[in-house]
């Protein structure tokens, strides 16, 4: 049974049972305690948590969620049961049916007859596990369903009770096992095996509150939930590896088509006795889903964040596929593979695919760069090693090619023995720990940081703000809800900082990109000012505002008052975003699509997911497209519709946004632009005013960003560009039109100046320090330079006497070291012939002893070196100290 089957039958058994099927969200959402989606009842935690109501019929609901799971991204591979990407299919139900209900309703699905829709598991080779005291879950297991009491095995909170590792929802749970046979280990059930014994779902009875602490059990219970719920999760995964009878979920035919294009991509073989082969092969696999997946919900490499976990997914391909011994471009491939098993479960991927392609490209040809030049520090790092006679690489330098050069622990060991070198390990370890603490910290500060929407939720559910700014900017409202501090108040007074929650309100909530509205909360005297606009569970509107004058009571009508300005900047700056996103994809293709945007009064940065820089041209057509759509008066429309009907008409989603049912479209132009957007916008393109592209700059691999100015901003911007293009014909005696071409010919002579006087200056120093060569002097076994220049030279002009030194010496073993003193500091170089060089000498060991007197520091190779230093006196010092060393 293929993989997309096995999806389809547990949404229809769930669906026919009354669920409401959910679609999968995406794998970003707005929360701070995670970088993805984990599991299946993220996108359901504040039904659980009790901050929001469901809406759903029936109270039940049905999904199969896209999740990701990271924390050990070096263990992928070496065991076959887990991957970074897996599909969560899940019921749910809040405060509907319980412990029986859940088991009922797995053991129908996973018992039933394939010709009934069922998945046609051997009941006898079912185990079910419940925890500790659930003696309930046990007896319904038994009593109800019939499974014999020896098949029931009882666990602690460490396997049997969930909860989503920090304070929140939790509860007991009853895993369900399937018994692949003694082929796969010993008998005994799942408290023997967990590797014979499969798990594939787990029923989480969530009924209580969680504490502090970890995640293994040792944490406080500190309270019920208000009702109890049912979560569960199948994995979609583990199932069609036991449908399509192969060993592990490497072998589906979702994954092992991506094997076998790596094996015919690097001439190595899969399961053909080579453990570190294998893993390498699984990592490869198992990366190109989970990168490809995160790529699909908008997501680009960069170096922090979520950007971050994909470039490191991208290049442990990249590296596993050079180890199996690929040596040409391999991503476009696994890529495509991937995508051609992925897309009959999620079809999305059709339309994204050349974005993905080009993404994911472009992370290749740029860690092919950082390879080079991790090479490059690994060859200096291992040639210092070895010509020490040491024969272990210290950790410390395989750490920094593993966090500056993103070059990975693997290659560098690989590479350090074919230099006959070992690599110190445990140093490389513990520098890695403390890295993982470091991030540890700054995950758990960021979980704790989440707001508590409960305190909003009687709001939410009874009594959701009406927005009704788009027609109005002047509304009477009655207030609902003061908070101040964190707490329900039922008055406040002049000086207080509130959020004021109405009934109905005309100001525009941030979100989409579109900063909030400013203005003014009147009742008589009693004035607030309005500073910020939020939303709760995207129902409820927050008026963060200042008491300027007077008081406020619950239950008042004030009037709510939008700043006009403010509003038509911030139309015009979000409607000009709109045309810029439409010229963009005209220009540059239908892979450039939105990633992220900013509107406020006059100014729009907008990002998009694009690889390559863009030239001036692009850029000019960008804004000419803009600007054109502005002058042609394109209507702007505003439809509510279903989703369906809106994707439809080709209205355009924001990646990792969740869309409901009714979605707001927003047309300028007709088909010129069309995208989903709940924004405040134009009536006609007009409006806007002019757009002025500032221009445009790398935001991350594979992400660009455009900025611009818009309306009065527009027009003030290119009054002061035109008041200086004047200024610089005027003083320049040409048309402006002339401009470019005048002050490229200045450049050029200027460059043509400049270089002449380097010149001259050069020829100049060289001769002052002719007769140098002259004052050579025997020490030891070499001739040397050793001297004090006259003061103002710098260490680039050192540089090139001693080399010039070195040229006219070079059939002697000669050394040269010169120094001057520069304001007090002082610059430094030396010099070493090839004969000074065969007999031990090295100029940079030369340029450390003097540092050494001098406060300073410097370095080069055995041939030239040059440093500074902070202490003049030394010099005299420094002087003598080298002809001491060189005497021997």
């Amino acid at each position: 049974m293929q993989t997309h089957e096995i999806r389809e039958r547990f949404t229809n058994h769930f669906v026919e049972a009354g669920h409401t099927p959910v679609p999968s969200a995406s794998l970003i959402l707005d929360d701070p305690t995670l970088l993805f989606v984990n599991a299946g009842m993220v996108p359901f935690k504040p039904y659980f948590l009790g901050d929001q109501t469901p809406d759903f019929a029936n109270g039940t609901a049905t999904s199969i969620q896209k999740c990701v799971r990271t924390l050990d991204i070096e263990e992928v591979g070496i065991t076959t049961r887990h991957n970074t990407f897996f599909q969560m299919a899940g019921n749910f139900s809040f405060g509907q049916y319980f412990k029986e209900g859940a088991i009922t309703h797995a053991w129908q699905l996973l018992t039933g007859s394939v010709e009934n829709g069922g998945l046609g598991l051997d009941p006898e080779r079912l185990w079910v596990t419940v925890y500790l005291d659930d003696d309930e879950a046990a007896s319904i297991w038994s009593d109800k369903i019939g499974v014999p009491e020896e098949r029931i095995q009882r666990m602690g909170m460490e396997d049997n009770f969930w909860s989503m590792g920090i304070p929140g929802p939790c509860g007991p749970c009853s895993e369900i096992y399937y018994d692949r046979g003694p082929d796969y280990g010993k008998d005994g059930g799942p408290i023997a095996d967990d590797n014979r014994y499969m798990e594939i779902w787990n029923l989480v009875f969530m009924e209580s509150v969680r504490g502090e602490g970890d995640k293994k059990g040792n944490f406080e219970i500190v309270g019920e939930l208000p009702q109890k719920n049912i979560d569960t999760g199948m994995g979609i995964e583990r199932v069609a590896c036991l449908l399509q009878g192969v060993d592990n979920v490497y072998e589906t035919d979702l994954l092992r088509p991506v094997i076998d294009a790596a094996v015919e991509l690097t001439g190595s073989k899969y399961d053909a006795g080579n453990k570190d082969n294998d893993v390498r092969f699984r990592v490869i696999a198992d990366h190109a889903r989970t990168g490809m997946m995160i790529i699909l919900d908008g997501v680009t490499p960069s170096n922090e964040g979520r950007g971050y976990i994909l470039r490191r997914l991208l290049r442990r391909i990249i590296r596993s596929a050079r180890l199996l011994g690929a040596s040409g471009p391999v991503m476009e491939t696994f890529m495509n593979t991937i995508m051609d098993t992925m897309t009959p479960s999620f079809p999305e991927i059709a339309d994204n695919r050349e974005r993905i392609l080009r993404v994911a490209v472009a992370e290749e040809k740029a860690f092919s760069k950082t390879l080079e030049a991790g090479t490059t520090r690994f060859d200096e790092a291992a040639s210092a090693v070895s010509a020490s006679g040491a024969k272990v690489l210290p950790g410390a330098q395989a750490f920094e090619l593993h966090d500056t050069y993103g070059f990975p622990i693997d290659l560098t060991v690989e590479m350090a023995r074919e230099a006959g070198l070992d690599v110190d390990m445990d140093a490389f370890n513990a520098a890695m720990q403390e890295q993982r603490e470091r991030a540890k910290a700054d995950n758990k500060a960021k979980k704790h940081r989440n707001v508590d929407e409960s305190l909003y939720r009687e709001w939410v559910d009874a009594n959701p703000t009406e927005f009704v700014g788009y027609d109005q900017l002047v509304h009477d409202g009655t207030v609902i809800g003061l908070v101040r501090d964190g707490e329900k108040v039922g008055e406040v007074s002049q000086g207080d900082e509130v959020e004021v929650i109405l009934d109905v309100t005309p100001m525009y909530a941030e979100s989409g990109g579109q900063m909030a509205d400013r203005g003014r909360l009147v009742m008589g005297d009693t004035i607030l000012n309005v500073n910020d606009v939020q939303r709760v569970g995207k129902k409820l509107w927050l008026h963060k505002a200042t008491v300027q004058n007077g008081g406020l009571d619950l239950g008042s009508t004030v009037t709510a008052e939008v700043d006009g300005a403010w509003r038509h900047g911030a139309r015009q700056a979000h409607s000009a975003t709109h045309l810029i996103h439409a010229a963009i994809r005209q220009v540059l293709g239908p892979t450039a699509v939105q990633a992220g945007s900013l509107n406020k009064p006059g100014y729009l940065r907008f990002d998009f997911n694009y690889t390559d820089q863009l030239t001036d041209a692009q850029l000019q057509e960008i804004a000419t497209i803009t600007n054109q759509a502005v002058d042609a008066d394109l209507e702007v429309n505003t439809i509510e519709t279903s989703l369906d009907k809106a994707k439809a008409m080709g209205a355009m989603a924001l990646f990792g946004e969740n869309y409901g049912d009714l979605v707001r479209v927003v047309e300028i132009g007709g088909p010129f632009s069309i995208e989903l957007c709940g924004g405040t916008h134009v009536e006609h393109a007009s409006q806007i005013g002019p757009v002025a592209v500032l221009g445009e700059s790398s935001v991350g691999s594979g992400a660009r960003r455009i900025e611009a100015y818009s309306g009065m901003d527009s027009f003030k911007f290119l009054s002061k560009e035109a008041a200086l293009a004047s200024g610089l014909a005027a003083e320049l005696k040409a048309p402006t039109d002339e401009l470019p071409d005048r002050i490229a010919q200045l450049t050029e002579r200027l460059r043509a100046a400049e270089k002449e006087i380097e010149n001259l200056h050069r020829q100049q120093l060289l001769a002052s320090t002719a007769g140098l060569a002259n004052e050579a002097e025997t020490v030891g076994a070499h001739r040397v330079v050793a001297k004090l220049l006259p003061e103002g030279i710098t260490t680039g002009d050192l540089r090139t006497i001693a080399n010039d030194l070195r040229g006219k010496l070079q059939a002697e073993d000669a050394v040269i070291v010169l120094l001057s003193n520069v304001d007090g500091k002082v610059s430094l170089a030396a010099a070493a012939t090839p004969q000074a060089v065969q007999s031990g000498v090295k100029a940079g060991d030369l340029v450390k002893l003097v540092g050494q007197y001098i406060d300073g520091k410097g370095g080069g190779k055995p041939d030239l070196a040059q440093g500074t230093g902070a202490n003049a006196a030394g010099i005299d010092d420094a002087l003598r100290a080298v002809r001491e060393t060189l005497a021997g």
